[in-house]
């Protein structure tokens, strides 16, 4: 969710609680239809207080996976940056073929596949560049040491690739289960008509008004926080981007250009297959 409609939602629920206390409060007898404000007030405590600590352990579970993720796509960035140094002591044409796939493959990710990511189609495919790394280096013979060391070490980075691209697409489908959802919405709705029942017009509208819309404010802010936490990957403000890859991007340039290495990478810039 993004700010601008995190905003707008907010005001939405808020201007209509509000309205909703002002309505009943006309009709709603002098001191509220509690009798005894102590009781109810206790009750209210007890909804609010096991919502918000409920609230606030999922918000804090998803900021986890949300950091996880950043965190995730930081080490992939590194780790592709990492193999193309790997690549250039491996035999025969190892080098050179490895060197332009690892490029398809840090451009499919800041392009292709974080859009899906965005969308939420990315499911459970693979990247192709992937694939055809392992196709390629499945046919390499070490014989010197330096070539076996290069081999091992490359290995090693793939599996460090791979695990830190799980972590880049977890959450791609959403962190919250609509169970939960659906367990949230009600109780916000509980408490919601529960505060009707406070209508009092013995009281300003002014206090009736801030009432509700304070708790409308807070509680629909929290949700639309645990919402943008629930996919961290888009184009809003705040959601994952791409950044340390497109930066890798530019290092694996800045390496080329220094070193003389001559890659020439069988993709567009999208990272599709030419």
């Amino acid at each position: 969710m993004s700010i601008l409609l995190g905003g707008l939602v907010t005001l939405a629920a808020t201007a209509v609680t509000v309205t909703a206390m002002l309505l009943v409060r006309r009709r709603a007898p002098a001191g509220s239809r509690f009798t005894d404000g102590d009781r109810a007030s206790g009750v209210f405590g007890v909804l609010a207080t096991g919502f918000s600590v409920l609230l606030g352990f999922i918000i804090f579970l998803a900021f986890q996976s949300y950091d996880q993720a950043r965190s995730g796509a930081e080490d992939e960035a590194q780790t592709v940056a990492q193999q193309l140094q790997t690549a250039q002591f491996l035999p025969g044409d190892a080098p050179q073929v490895l060197s332009g796939q690892l490029v398809c493959y840090a451009r499919s990710v800041a392009t292709r596949e974080w859009d899906a990511m965005s969308a939420g189609s990315l499911g459970e495919s693979v990247n192709p560049w992937g694939v055809e790394m392992y196709l390629t280096i499945r046919d390499v013979t070490p014989t010197a040491d330096t070539e076996q060391s290069a081999y091992d070490r490359w290995m090693e980075q793939t599996a460090e690739r791979e695990e830190a691209r799980q972590s880049r697409v977890h959450g791609a489908q959403g962190l919250i289960p609509v169970p939960l959802w659906l367990v949230l919405y009600v109780i916000s709705a509980v408490i919601f008509v529960y505060l009707l029942f406070f209508a009092d017009p013995a009281e300003g509208a002014v206090t009736q008004a801030v009432l509700m819309g304070s708790v409308t404010l807070v509680i629909t802010l929290l949700l639309c926080l645990l919402s943008f936490f629930d996919r961290p990957h888009g184009n809003e403000v705040g959601k994952l981007r791409p950044t340390a890859m497109e930066r890798t991007l530019e290092l694996i340039d800045a390496q080329v250009a220094a070193t003389g290495i001559e890659i020439d990478p069988p993709c567009d810039e999208t990272g599709a297959s030419r």
